[in-house]
């Protein structure tokens, strides 16, 4: 009697053992090389009879937190990313020399002119320019420009360090690419349709996430390699604005003076028959009262 009750409590161990690894058996572990085994994937695929989505957000979870870079230290794998930009505003006596200098500056350094406008104000003339020099220039640039500068209206220097961004954006991208090409992995072991349809949509959302990442990445390189100075000189000329400036108005005076009594015969021509109209009224209603005074 002992030996057969030891026999089915040895029995009902072992069927207790096999129903345990049967419910864990849909999540195996990753290869080596990052990928799933196939039984791996068909758990994955089925997750316990739910939708796709379940198992889709738990892959994501696991790529980020394996590609999450400790916030505590973001500086030790990546060299500090500083955005430099710059702000200049000042007279000058001699608008060509200065213009000349800053060109020959900008070539020094490799860099280049973006935007470049002349114009002429009430009593100045200005030249505006936009350029984009290597960072490591940017000081020495500035200092060119500055040179032979007796008074800034403005000189504003701004750095913006975007390290932590960029160590983001570079970790958050190499979890979207893991779970790119994981999916490419369910989507080689799909079994009808539908799971197919939902993996490609899922993978089509991961592909726009990363070339928006890629793209952020490209633009905040592109600015932290490059500095940007914005550069406005101009010349006070006064007298002879002054000059100029009266005489423009005169001339202007009577042109409008013109204008506006052709504008006005203008406005008689159009209006014509309504001017026949009262005038021949007038003379009617007056012939009328004469008429009766005469009675």
């Amino acid at each position: 009697m002992m030996r057969l009750l030891l026999l089915i409590l040895s029995l009902f161990i072992l069927i207790s053992c096999n129903t345990s690894e049967q419910d864990t058996a849909g999540w195996q572990p990753e290869n080596s090389d990052g990928s799933y085994d196939n039984a791996g994937l068909s758990g994955i695929i089925n997750f316990s009879g739910n939708s796709l989505s379940d198992g889709f957000e738990n892959l994501e979870i696991e790529a980020l937190e394996k590609t999450r870079v400790p916030s505590s230290s973001p500086t030790q794998t990546t060299s500090q990313k500083i955005i430099k930009t710059g702000n200049l505003r000042f007279e000058t006596q001699e608008l060509e020399k200065t213009h000349k200098k800053i060109l020959a500056a900008v070539q020094k350094a490799n860099g280049y002119i973006q935007r470049d406008n002349t114009g002429k104000e009430y009593n100045s003339q200005y030249h505006s320019l936009t350029i984009r020099v290597p960072s490591e220039s940017f000081d020495s640039v500035i200092q060119t420009i500055s040179d032979g500068v007796s008074y800034f209206e403005e000189k504003t220097i701004l750095q913006r360090d975007v390290t932590e961004e960029f160590v983001d954006l570079n970790a958050r991208l190499k979890a979207k690419r893991t779970l790119e090409k994981r999916y490419l992995e369910l989507l080689s072991q799909a079994k009808n349709v539908k799971e197919i349809l939902e993996i490609e949509r899922e993978l089509s959302k991961i592909r726009e996430e990363i070339e928006a990442r890629e793209g952020r990445l490209q633009y905040l390189q592109s600015q932290v390699s490059e500095s940007t100075i914005s550069i406005r000189f101009y010349k006070i000329s006064s007298e002879r604005s002054v000059t100029v400036s009266y005489g423009r108005k005169m001339v202007h005076a009577f042109k409008n003076g013109w204008s506006n009594v052709s504008e006005f015969l203008l406005g008689l021509v159009h209006v014509w028959p309504f001017i026949i109209l009262v005038v021949l009224s007038a003379f009617m209603i007056r012939r009328w009262i004469k008429k009766r005074k005469k009675k």
